[in-house]
């Protein structure tokens, strides 16, 4: 499996301090005291406004970011960032529409541009990945806020720092993070 790799710098366009990685960072004020710019070198990532994996999340890929703040409407600075396994395979995921799996229930193994439209679901409040790595979103057609959802069961999306949060569309994180 090839490892991403990601170097973040303390000041705008590549200035500053920098720190890389090719792994989980739950504190990057560990290294820098701020992070206001990142180059993605290969892989893909998700990076946090907060520590340990919380707060607002942004999904990022080979390319650079020079005012990453400002950019993705991040209110303070990169505070944690997560590597995103690749995968090959099959995706499936069953979304529900309360929490601790419960209510209405729909199994996917495609992208889900609109639950309200296809599943006339109201809101998905949990959910189980079984397969592949996959991006839900707080508005239809892959809009607004998102969140990186890795195998396994969420049963609250609250405990997960995204409390009075709606998910309307689903994506899967396909295979073009080299």
């Amino acid at each position: 499996m090839t490892m991403g790799k990601i170097i973040f710098y303390e000041d705008r366009n590549f200035q500053g301090r920098k720190y890389e990685t090719n792994s989980d960072c739950p504190e990057l004020t560990s290294y820098l005291s701020r992070c206001h710019s990142c180059k993605v070198e290969s892989g893909c990532f998700m990076v946090f406004d907060r520590p340990n994996y919380m707060g607002n999340q942004h999904f990022v890929r080979r390319g650079e970011y020079a005012d990453y703040t400002s950019m993705m409407g991040f209110s303070d600075c990169i505070r944690s960032c997560r590597t995103i396994p690749m995968h090959r395979g099959s995706y499936k995921m069953k979304i529900y529409e309360r929490e601790n799996f419960g209510g209405q229930s729909h199994e996917l193994s495609e992208d889900c541009d609109n639950i309200q439209d296809r599943y006339r679901m109201n809101d998905c409040q949990s959910c189980h990945v079984m397969d592949g790595h996959w991006l839900m979103y707080e508005q239809p057609q892959f809009r607004g806020k998102m969140m990186y959802m890795r195998p396994g069961e969420h049963k609250s999306f609250r405990d997960m720092g995204m409390s009075g949060m709606k998910f309307m569309s689903m994506k899967r994180i396909t295979d073009s993070c080299n």
